[in-house]
């Protein structure tokens, strides 16, 4: 028995199970629901590995491995979850939860050899060196690096499928939005590189025993697992249900019913430039496309074509780069706290505001009002 692994993974079981009866208190909607899958297949994985560690396997060899297939569903999990929540989409087809079956059901066969071609005496003997059979060790190794195979391939499709769902819906926000922030899920997109990293150290320590090789940080797994699983868990289920206004397809995939003429857009430039440097519109932290569409009587995508194809920017950097001008200036000419300019000129949220004013600048805006009091004096 592995007391510390032992341990960790006992832990997670427990942060595990302790987030889906949170989740399952939760206000039904299908964010939540399939949140509650994942949370369901992460638990039946802990518990494969617990089964391990703990040694319990001596007792129940039949269960050795039979976590693997479930755990290639969990790529699947993670994209549907990306789908409940931030596609507009409100439903996943039935040909998308059967092509997700595909994955489990190829390592169910490539598991059968193992499990019905062994007694349970002989699969005990595999687990030290001193009684294994070395045919039946070659059997078991390869069944494992092929399921691991499958897992590989698969998972990295769905992830990549959600990182394009994750992708999309931000870019939406910026056509959209001034303020994306609370609405992004940029969270989302770090986890799914956090897990693909776990998966990736899981497939690693077959390294070792297929080559010799020594690799003794993979002994950091457990705890790198934990900390993902820990911060996944937080994350989601304070996660707020998106609104159907906060999702959509991004416009510039979306088919257009005009086409604007050059003075068109020239026309409807001059009206934004307007609005922004008279009425400094800019400075409404809850400003949208659609109040901005209000505000000059001209439509959402009229505006969008004139941002892109015009202006060549979006809805987002071009409110935002009018906040950024008048921000500088505030930072010039007064001694304002930068909490307080960074709300007047719309921002509300401070990352945001010294990510924005940094990309536009180089500099954050403390430095920033440094090197220009060095420039006046």
């Amino acid at each position: 028995m592995d007391v510390l692994d032992t341990v960790i993974y006992s832990s997670m079981w427990g942060v595990i199970l302790l987030a889906l009866v949170q989740a399952m208190n939760k206000p039904k909607q299908p964010q939540t629901t399939y949140l509650i899958a994942l949370l369901f297949l992460l638990l039946i994985h802990v518990s494969g590995e617990l089964v391990i560690y703990t040694g319990a396997y001596q007792y129940f060899p039949a269960l050795v491995g039979m976590q693997m297939p479930v755990r290639i569903l969990l790529g699947p999990a993670l994209f549907f979850y990306a789908c409940a929540t931030m596609s507009p989409n409100l439903s996943i087809s039935k040909k998308s939860y059967a092509l997700a079956m595909i994955g489990p059901i190829v390592a169910i066969l490539v598991m059968l050899p193992f499990a019905l071609g062994f007694t349970s005496a002989e699969k005990l003997a595999l687990a030290d060196p001193a009684t294994r059979n070395p045919e039946h060790f070659k059997v078991a190794l390869y069944t494992c690096i092929a399921n691991m195979v499958v897992f590989m391939v698969f998972n990295a499709f769905y992830f990549i499928k959600a990182l394009q769902i994750h992708a999309k819906h931000r870019q939406q926000l910026m056509e959209r939005f001034a303020e994306i922030q609370s609405r992004s899920l940029d969270w989302f997109r770090v986890m799914l590189v956090m897990w693909g990293i776990v998966w990736l150290c899981y497939s690693l320590s077959y390294v070792p025993t297929l080559t010799g090789w020594k690799l003794p940080w993979l002994k950091l797994l457990p705890f790198f697992e934990a900390a993902v699983l820990l911060a996944f868990a937080q994350l989601a289920l304070n996660q707020p249900i998106l609104t159907k206004e906060d999702k959509g397809q991004p416009m510039s995939v979306q088919s257009r019913v005009a086409t604007l003429s050059q003075d068109k857009m020239d026309s409807i430039s001059e009206e934004l430039k307007n609005i922004m440097i008279k009425q400094q519109i800019f400075m409404d932290e809850e400003l949208s496309l659609n109040k901005l569409s209000k505000a000059i009587s001209v439509s959402e995508n009229h505006i969008s074509e004139t941002l892109s194809q015009r202006l060549k920017t979006n809805f987002f950097q071009f409110v935002n780069g009018y906040r950024i001008a008048a921000a500088e200036k505030l930072l010039q000419e007064t001694d304002k706290r930068v909490s307080t300019i960074q709300y007047e000129v719309g921002f509300n949220s401070k990352s945001t505001f010294n990510t924005a004013f940094k990309k536009a600048t180089g500099l954050t805006p403390s430095l920033y009002r440094k090197q220009a009091t060095l420039v006046t004096h």
